[in-house]
């Protein structure tokens, strides 16, 4: 993320659009879950109560206590919406989510809060479910094993109206996600966390005047009359809040980057005249990429170019997004808003293909943004936007910073209503201060090697702020713990190392909470 400156709904029973199932664990024969079915109606009828641990749950992250939840992995989700051409009106959808239970389990939850829910099934059976807060907790007609797959069939409404406070983003002519950090649930049921990844596959239908784009690769659109049914299938695990699904009056500009890339950048159709000169420049900006990290990890890549009022830009995996007025305004210098583009580009190897464990370690995502983001500007800009002048007031003010919002790998949490507030500056400029020191510490060459490392090995999973610590130690042939932690997670600032003479400013009083 970048802040500012600074089908028709299918039938349950039709086929997941998931890569090919692992065989399945333990399941009830169809005799089974009859009897299953029966007695669950039974207990219905005589009103026994929930089991009693039912309720609102997590997975115990420290910023977001109650998003996630136990108890299963997902493997794959497979969504389908009905847009009928208003974007202040509640779409139909279906969400199926193939998933395979980690422990025994009577009842499971999903993340979900902004719409209306009307049936659901799991393994082809109606089952019990209840609200809680933002939590939906489902009661299966059968006891779940370890290690039993199951697909799951929630039938609702996906409101795109309310406070915008993530989740759907409504645009002059349709609609766009942001989902960061917590607000896919407010589209469809999930498990809400970046610690489970999982394969995604869009089917949306629309009036036939509109584009639809989403995550991935498009496999076609078809339908017959004034609708069609757009759909695009993940090659590449991702996290709930990187969705990305785009419906309005755009045009897809398809062009080949690096080795074949397929990009395709989405821009109002209106603007595209205007913005095909800023389009032009992905290609040449993944290979600069490339060049420092390695091989792009994904099948594609686009500018995903929204005529909405967000405040920010968003690395939505595949499709970045970005808010029309950063192209259009004209006060900002070229090399500033291409830094920028490098930016949410450099966020699809950190942070989207290499995702953060926990919250906490969203610093790991926006400390390399930010570090390239800073390379690409010395290039391109002039003597003020050079790295090390960044960092040199980035140190002055990393004190004030962490003193704000907490040290970079310890956030402090977001206030009420403040969703996003984890992303403060000491996760961005004051992160970078803090790979700018591990550079210092262990010379240019292992530091470039470890970043190349880093994204190689943890391609397509989750890593930790204890997983960088240990891998930093490795590259470099020394023990980096303690240097680290205290860059990490100390109230000041540590001494730079090659440069005695930077000093921090007095941290101000400020409040605990800020955006």
């Amino acid at each position: 993320m970048t802040l500012p400156s600074r089908r028709p709904p299918r039938a349950p029973d039709s086929p997941a659009c998931t890569p090919p199932r692992a065989p399945r664990g333990r399941v009830l024969s169809p005799a089974g879950r009859r009897a299953a079915a029966l007695g669950l109606a039974a207990l219905t009828v005589l009103g026994a109560a929930a089991p009693p641990d039912t309720g609102a749950r997590g997975i115990g992250d420290r910023l977001f206590p109650t998003l996630g939840n136990p108890g299963y992995d997902v493997m794959s989700y497979d969504l389908s919406l009905d847009y009928r051409g208003r974007n202040d009106r509640p779409l139909n959808a279906v969400t199926e989510i193939t998933a395979r239970a980690t422990t025994e389990l009577d009842h499971l939850n999903l993340d979900f809060a902004h719409g209306a829910v009307r049936s659901v099934s799991v393994e082809g059976l109606p089952a019990r479910f209840e609200r809680h807060g933002e939590d939906l907790v489902l009661t299966p007609a059968f006891p779940v094993f370890r290690g039993q797959e199951l697909r799951i069939v929630v039938r609702h409404t996906s409101d795109p109206r309310g406070k915008a406070d993530g989740g759907w983003v409504r645009t002059a002519d349709g609609l766009a996600m942001a989902n960061q950090a917590d607000a896919a649930h407010r589209v469809f049921p999930c498990n809400d966390h970046p610690s489970d990844k999982a394969y995604f596959g869009f089917h949306i239908t629309a009036p036939r005047n509109l584009t639809v784009v989403a995550n991935g690769l498009p496999l076609g659109a078809g339908g017959r009359g004034p609708r069609r049914t757009w759909t695009y299938r993940t090659a590449h695990p991702m996290a709930t809040e990187l969705a990305q699904v785009s419906i309005g009056k755009s045009s897809v500009l398809p062009r080949r980057g690096p080795h074949g890339l397929y990009l395709r950048d989405v821009v109002p159709t209106a603007d595209r005249k205007a913005l095909a000169p800023w389009l032009a420049k992905t290609p040449d900006q993944v290979a600069w990429m490339e060049r420092r990290v390695g091989r792009f990890p994904f099948e594609s890549y686009g500018v995903l170019i929204a005529d909405a009022t967000t405040g920010f830009e968003l690395e939505t995996q595949t499709l970045s997004l970005f808010e029309k007025r950063l192209f259009t305004t004209k006060q900002l210098p070229a090399w500033y808003i291409e830094s920028i583009m490098v930016h949410e580009l450099s966020h699809q190897w950190f942070g989207d293909s290499v995702s953060p464990r926990r919250w906490s370690d969203v610093w790991l995502n926006e400390a390399h943004a930010t570090w390239y983001e800073a390379l690409y500007a010395q290039e391109k800009g002039d003597i003020r936007a050079s790295m090390e002048a960044r960092m040199r007031r980035a140190y002055e003010s990393s004190d004030s910073w962490r003193a704000d919002g907490g040290p970079p790998a310890a956030p402090k949490p977001p206030a009420p209503g403040q969703k996003i507030g984890i992303f403060r500056p000491a996760v961005y400029d004051g992160s970078a201060l803090v790979l700018y020191a591990l550079r210092q510490k262990i010379g240019s060459a292992a530091f470039d090697r470890l970043q190349r490392i880093w994204v190689a090995r943890h391609r397509d999973g989750v890593a930790s702020t204890a997983d960088f610590l240990a891998l930093a130690s490795d590259v470099a042939g020394q023990d980096l713990s303690g240097f680290l932690h205290d860059w990490l997670y100390a109230r000041h600032t540590p001494a730079m190392p090659g440069h005695p003479g930077w000093k921090t400013k007095a941290a101000a009083a400020k409040p605990a909470h800020g955006r």
